[in-house]
Parts: C-alpha cells; sequence; structure tokens
C-alpha cells in the first residue's frame, strides 16, 4: 500500500504492529477529529516508545472516542544513548523547557533532584512526562524517556551505580576548559545543578567520586535550561549519537 507520510503524530499506550487496531481515549479523539479535524481514511502516525512509529488508518471516529488500524511502519524504534539527565528544578516554565529539551536531544531517563539550594521543591510527575510526551510527538521521535519523582540529590548519589558515570556540571570552574574527547559512550548521567550553584559539600561529594567528571561550560555562568542544552550537545558529540557531526 503506497501511503504517504502523515503528519500528525500520537503517542498511544498500546501495541503496535501491521493490522493492530489501536482505540483512542476521549482526549485523543477530541484531538484528532474536534481539534486537527481528521476523518474516516485519514492516516495518522502512532508510536509507544517501544515499537517504531506506525502509519494508522482511521477507522472509527467519535466524539468520545475513535479507532485507528496499524498498515505500514513508517520508522523503525529508535532508542537514545543510555544518558540520563538530573537537574535541580526552576521556575515551572523554565523546568517544562528542561524536559522537552531533554526529551528532543535524547535522554533516557529524565530524574529531577532535591539539592540544597534548590529554589522549587514540588513538581508534578504527571505533567512534566505529559511535556515529555508531547516533545517526542514534535520532534518524530520514537522514544519517551520515563520523568522521575523528585529525590534529594544526596540520596540518589549515595545509592549510585558506579557503573554509570556523571558529568558533572560546576559552576565554580567556570572558564577553565576541558576537553570531552575520548569519553567511554557507556552509561552515562548529566548533572545540573540549580539557580544557586551547589553546596560545598555536594561539591566535595560528587568531586570524590571516581565516576563523576568535573566540566566547565565556558568562561560565562549559565542559567539551567542553558546549561541542559550546551551539556546534551557536548555529550552527545564527544560520546551519544551525534559522534563524527561538524560544527
Amino acid at each position: 500500500m503506497d501511503i504517504e507520510k502523515p503528519k500528525i503524530r500520537l503517542f498511544v499506550d498500546h501495541p503496535l504492529a501491521e493490522e493492530q487496531a489501536v482505540p483512542l481515549t476521549k482526549e485523543q479523539a477530541h484531538y484528532l477529529f474536534g481539534v486537527m479535524r481528521q476523518e474516516v481514511g485519514a492516516f495518522v502516525a502512532l508510536f509507544n516508545g517501544r515499537d517504531g512509529a506506525w502509519a494508522a488508518e482511521v477507522v472509527e471516529a467519535g466524539k468520545r472516542g475513535g479507532v485507528l488500524v496499524c498498515r505500514a511502519l513508517d520508522a523503525p524504534q529508535m532508542d537514545p544513548p543510555d544518558l540520563w539527565l538530573m537537574f535541580a528544578p526552576v521556575k515551572k516554565a523554565r523546568t517544562d523547557f528542561i524536559v522537552e529539551k531533554a526529551t528532543e536531544m535524547g535522554a533516557r531517563r529524565i530524574l529531577p533532584v532535591q539539592t540544597q539550594f534548590t529554589n522549587s521543591e514540588r513538581l508534578r510527575v504527571d505533567k512534566q512526562q505529559a511535556h515529555a510526551v508531547e516533545a517526542a510527538e514534535q520532534c518524530g521521535g520514537t522514544f519517551v524517556p520515563e520523568v522521575c519523582a523528585l529525590e534529594r540529590l544526596d540520596r540518589v548519589l549515595a545509592d549510585w551505580d558506579p557503573t554509570r558515570r556523571i558529568l558533572f556540571c560546576d559552576e565554580s570552574s567556570v572558564g577553565t576548559a576541558v576537553t570531552l574527547e575520548g569519553l567511554d559512550p557507556g552509561p552515562w548521567a548529566i548533572l545540573i545543578g540549580p539557580e544557586g550553584g551547589f553546596s560545598e559539600a555536594e561539591r566535595t561529594k560528587l568531586r570524590g567520586m571516581d565516576c563523576a567528571t568535573s566540566i566547565s561550560l565556558g568562561p560565562r555562568i549559565l542559567r539551567a535550561e542553558t546549561a541542559t542544552v550546551a551539556a546534551l550537545t557536548l555529550w552527545q558529540m564527544a560520546a551519544g549519537d551525534w559522534q563524527g557531526t561538524s560544527l
């Protein structure tokens, strides 16, 4: 079957395979049929984070639900490198931005951490998970990272698996150039601090961990959301799926 590549992408929590019927929730039906004005016979790209993206045909359309049937594989499953992002939550809109960009740039897991100087102590995991889904829908990805509940950084580090390296973005090292060439592509986590920076006790703990590498992100102190994008870019080019990319 010759199918034009669908322009609308939708994340579903349902197995996907050829001729698999996929029921829609009330919210998904409202979006497709009420907002996007899709009708029976239209094609939508579906993905679930496991089975790739499928071109699915609308076979039933209603105000409160609908059914799509997978007709052809639109894109194979593409999982990101084994990279986690740990960050201290900031003001709501900027936390939303961090989750969105981490998803777009290939973080496999997003872990909000409570540091000693974190200004924001509340985080709605369901809302941030929804932001990750929306980002994956928009950027053409087939993987949605898990957004974890907020945990204290000291507790996270106390139980840390030393086989996962930590790229510790230390604002106190601003201006000190550190090359990331030759990084082991094995499991990593990037750690971004709060607006007030890390405490001296937190720096001491991290610098004492053999699995942690402290880096500077240049001659200027960056806001948390800017530091997130910069660090993810540097790691992806050094050890991730952007290796060999030239600017």
